[in-house]
């Protein structure tokens, strides 16, 4: 069977776990052998909006698609064929503000009504999404990631001292603020050596930090690298005492994955989606209390090389891409009726009146 797949995250920018994400579930459609994916991307100039809802419905019928799978959580509204959409996070739910706009909680709340099926990385976003449209629960499924991304060696990074890692916390969401008031309880407590290691690209919204380390007396503990090559970012994983992860909003976290592969320990927040990835090799703490974070980071940096066969092990089954399920499987657990045409009224929003449109039945002659 044929599908085509949005892969406009590939050619525009988008946050790096969603372009991740997008990148693996392409690759293990691919190799799972049970589809023939179609990749579709907007050309260079042109609109992703417009594109997505105007031409990738046709572009999808020409290549005689049965449906269209979408990575992230809008997808063409109308047309002919199936519909399967990705919900990677609902940051508004969580007090985070990047990617808690209108347009997202759209996709999020009615997208999933149009949708024949709709995807999400852990049980804490289905929880969330399910949360905002209850009645759609035999729709939401959950597709766990993995990681394409091996511990390599060779690479090294020449910094002071042990230290932990931040990846990406330049960002308001990843919550660096909880990171830098432990390490000042950790090191008001015992005079700990340790650093914090900050990567990701330099941004308006994280001058706040930059203000904080300065005021809790943390320049020289800080080491903010900006963005990373894939061998730098491998290299810091490798040498890290402990990756942490404190994020206001996560739907996954690839680098928890990572982490874990590596033997590395990983601090995580509790009820987050990156304690439920790190799992029981995860050191979960409250983000909101300093003394508690400082303690959690002490654990970490003391068990570094210790259990890290454990730490494999969560990771093996992980890591991997699990082979994730089919379009066309997905539509049958719907037990949608087979065979001919179906009818669907979908409320258009804008004119407040019903349009009945006609969608195609996915059926592989498989099924």
């Amino acid at each position: 069977m044929r599908v085509a797949f949005d892969t406009a995250p590939l050619v525009r920018p988008y946050p790096p776990g969603v372009v991740r994400a997008c990148r693996g579930l392409v690759e293990a459609l691919k190799s799972s052998g049970r589809l023939e994916i179609v990749e579709l991307a907007p050309a260079e100039g042109e609109g992703e909006r417009a594109w997505r809802q105007r031409c990738l419905p046709r572009l999808a019928r020409q290549a005689g698609c049965a449906g269209v799978h979408s990575p992230v959580s809008a997808f063409p509204w109308f047309g002919e064929g199936r519909r399967v959409h990705t919900v990677h996070e609902l940051p508004w739910r969580h007090g985070a503000r990047e990617n808690a706009g209108l347009r997202h909680r759209f996709w999020a709340r009615l997208g999933t009504r149009r949708a024949d099926a709709t995807l999400c990385p852990t049980e804490l976003v289905r929880r969330d999404l399910l949360a905002e449209a209850p009645r759609r629960a035999e729709r939401v499924h959950v597709c766990s990631w993995g990681s394409s991304e091996e511990p390599t060696s060779g690479t090294t990074v020449d910094l002071p001292g042990p230290f932990v890692l931040a990846l990406g916390a330049t960002r308001a969401k990843k919550n660096l603020a909880a990171s830098l008031r432990g390490l000042s309880a950790l090191a008001s407590s015992n005079e700990s050596p340790l650093q914090l290691v900050v990567t990701g690209e330099e941004a308006e919204e994280s001058a706040p930090d930059l203000r904080l380390a300065r005021e809790l007396g943390l320049e020289e503990r800080v080491h903010r690298l900006g963005h990373v090559d894939e061998a730098t970012r491998q290299a810091l994983l490798r040498q890290a005492s402990a990756l942490v992860v404190l994020s206001r909003s996560e739907g996954f976290g690839f680098p928890v994955l990572e982490a874990l592969a590596a033997g590395r320990p990983v601090v995580v927040r509790e009820g987050s989606a990156a304690a439920e990835v790190a799992g029981s090799c995860g050191i979960v703490v409250d983000s909101e209390d300093p003394p508690a974070v400082a303690a959690a980071l002490q654990a970490a940096v003391a068990t570094a090389d210790q259990e890290r066969d454990a730490r494999r092990a969560r990771a093996a089954p992980l890591v991997a891409w699990p082979s994730p399920l089919p379009p066309h499987q997905l539509v049958r657990r719907l037990r949608l009726p087979p065979g001919w045409l179906w009818m669907t009224q979908i409320s258009c929003l804008r004119c407040l009146r019903t349009r009945t449109i006609s969608v195609s039945p996915l059926l592989p002659a498989a099924c």
